[in-house]
């Protein structure tokens, strides 16, 4: 019985082992928290910035010049918010997962960690350039359903070598963009479920079943 029991626990460790050669497991659930935190502070801030009507969403005036150009104070905010919200995001979901990796005795940057990254960016920056195009074609409603999109692709491209648990965010996160691409002048609400109540949704679930 007793050798029955350690070729368990060697199995065990050889599983984990092989697991975290193979997956970046140090994601902290609290960088989701956070992460959608900051996205509700952002997307209150933009409600504010709009005077958003829920009923009625009309973003022209504030977009829009009279000979229909872009307002410039208007790229001046969506760079600084997003800004602001992408820097802390990405600020706090180091600090919480270097953290985690010290606890557990793992490396924070390793091989895993580096193709992890790879494989976020390649979604991350297209969508972002692509975004730099809607802008340049004024196509600003189609920000809100991009962003979702290509920011869920940039998951479950990634989720091969992390938590399987964020795939079904990236999946959640298509879905809503292509929802968002539907009802177009409802792009922020789509923006705070997306990246605010889903990410906390998340990050709870992760720190529940794997942080504590």
């Amino acid at each position: 019985m007793n050798k029955q029991q350690e070729h368990l626990n060697n199995l065990s460790e050889i599983r984990s082992i092989m697991e975290r050669s193979c997956r970046f497991i140090s994601l902290s659930g609290l960088s989701g928290v956070f992460a959608g935190i900051f996205a509700l502070v952002g997307a209150l801030i933009a409600f504010w910035y709009f005077d958003y009507e829920i009923y009625i969403p009309n973003y022209y005036d504030h977009i829009f010049t009279e000979q229909g150009n872009i307002k410039i104070v208007f790229l001046e905010f969506l760079f600084i918010n997003a800004s602001c919200v992408l820097l802390l995001s990405i600020g706090f979901s180091i600090f919480f997962t270097t953290r985690k990796a010290k606890q557990k005795g793992l490396p924070v940057w390793d091989s895993t960690a580096k193709r992890l990254v790879i494989n976020l960016l390649i979604p991350l920056v297209t969508g972002g350039i692509f975004c730099l195009i809607l802008l340049f074609h004024k196509e600003v409603y189609l920000l809100a359903p991009a962003t979702l999109i290509f920011y869920g692709l940039a998951l479950l491209n990634a989720s091969k070598y992390t938590l399987k648990d964020i795939r079904y965010l990236g999946l959640s996160e298509i879905i809503l963009g292509l929802a968002a691409s539907v009802f177009v002048g409802y792009g922020l609400v789509f923006w705070v479920v997306g990246f605010g109540l889903l990410h906390i949704i998340y990050g709870a679930l992760v720190y529940y079943k794997y942080d504590r």
